[in-house]
């Protein structure tokens, strides 16, 4: 259901307070001077701000103004994605700052938004507590984690955010990151944020997108997590069967990629992946490399059978081989398991969350991308 549109689209214009509006750019000046020098984004520097002066003319708070709002343009939202997720320089305060800012910003632009939707998410996830189940994270929990952004809102959700949660539900039942990408999934998820409108801006509106993007981000983690295990799960079979090299050129590999070097891969991309879920180049290539690995299991698998069947003997058959032959394997299949199944190397897996243990209990400071393994408590 698309939503109805307010008679007016823009809040009323009101007379700036020159004082809160310099204060504002100061506090927000040292990130954007890094959120600049990381990206190496272009931008002429403003003069009062580096000096940090307390009592500016009113054409410095105009200059200023300029200056936050060259920036806003600038700045895009997936470097602001991977900027807040990697820096030292934004604590919870600033995060807050930075969606005040957003917020009150006009006009009000598919990109503002979208920034806006990430930094609500954001801030949500870092004092989420790890224990916090799907379940748990109703409306009424996640209005409570925004009320420093929004104060309290009312909880009577409209009907037309009900698509969220069918966009949800979808996510769910996708079991790898090939069919949660490109499944129309996420086009789902975005077509509902467009349609909302300016209607995306109200207070329910808003808790509603925040619980719906962090509950698709634990969907996004739980298929990444289980697509890396299938990966190794796969390696490992192929070296029991002697294989050294496999055919990866689809994943932009070499035709003939060193199984160790692919190991040492998915280890790098336990940093590579600190990013909301999207459809960008690293997780087309994790998608594809998992394709590579089954395509090669099916070809040993081949061999396998052709050889048993002239000895007369059932071909072994390991966890790996089935996901790799279009099986279904339990992503919560025990460690002793799996060890069974295709030896010893279960060292070099991943922890895929069971359905009651934390949804990101994962050991490693580089598995943070959320900052969501943070151990925070709601008051």
């Amino acid at each position: 259901m698309t939503p109805s549109q307010p008679s007016s689209s823009q809040p009323e214009s009101q007379t700036p307070d020159l004082a809160a509006v310099w204060a504002n750019a100061r506090r927000l000046h040292p990130i954007y001077f890094e959120l600049a020098r990381e990206f190496v984004i272009d931008v002429p520097a403003c003069a009062d701000l580096d000096a940090k002066v307390e009592t500016p003319a009113p054409e410095s708070v105009d200059q200023a103004r300029q200056w936050l709002n060259g920036m806003d343009a600038k700045i895009q939202v997936h470097q602001l994605r991977q900027f807040l997720q990697t820096s030292a320089v934004v604590d919870h305060e600033s995060l807050l700052l930075l969606v005040q800012h957003f917020l009150a910003k006009t006009p009000r632009t598919d990109s503002s938004r979208d920034k806006i939707d990430f930094l609500l998410v954001q801030y949500f996830s870092q004092d989420a507590p790890t224990d916090l189940d799907d379940n748990g994270a109703d409306l009424a929990y996640v209005a409570q984690g925004l009320e420093p952004v929004l104060g309290k809102v009312e909880l009577k959700a409209p009907v037309w955010l009900n698509a969220l949660d069918r966009v949800l539900d979808a996510a769910r039942r996708c079991r790898s990151l090939d069919e949660l990408l490109h499944g129309g999934v996420l086009e789902q998820g975005r077509k509902a944020k467009g349609q909302a409108g300016d209607l995306f801006y109200l207070p329910i509106a808003l808790v509603a997108f925040t619980r719906f993007g962090y509950l698709m981000r634990r969907v996004f983690f739980r298929l990444m997590l289980t697509d890396l295990n299938k990966i190794l799960d796969g390696l490992g079979e192929l070296e029991e069967q002697g294989v050294e090299t496999i055919d990866c050129r689809r994943a932009q590999f070499s035709d003939k990629e060193p199984i160790i070097r692919l190991r040492m891969i998915c280890q790098s991309w336990k940093v590579m992946f600190q990013a909301e879920y999207s459809s960008g180049q690293p997780l087309r290539m994790l998608v594809d490399l998992r394709a590579s690995v089954e395509a090669a299991l099916g070809s040993g698998k081949t061999a396998e059978q052709d050889g048993a069947s002239a000895s007369g003997k059932a071909a072994p058959r390991s966890a790996a081989a089935a996901a790799g032959a279009g099986g279904t394997v339990s992503a919560s299949q025990p460690d002793a398991a799996r060890q069974a199944s295709h030896g010893n190397v279960t060292e070099n897996k991943f922890a895929v969350p069971q359905d009651d243990a934390p949804e990101f209990d994962i050991s490693g400071q580089e598995w943070n991308p959320d900052e969501d393994s943070q151990h925070g408590t709601k008051k």
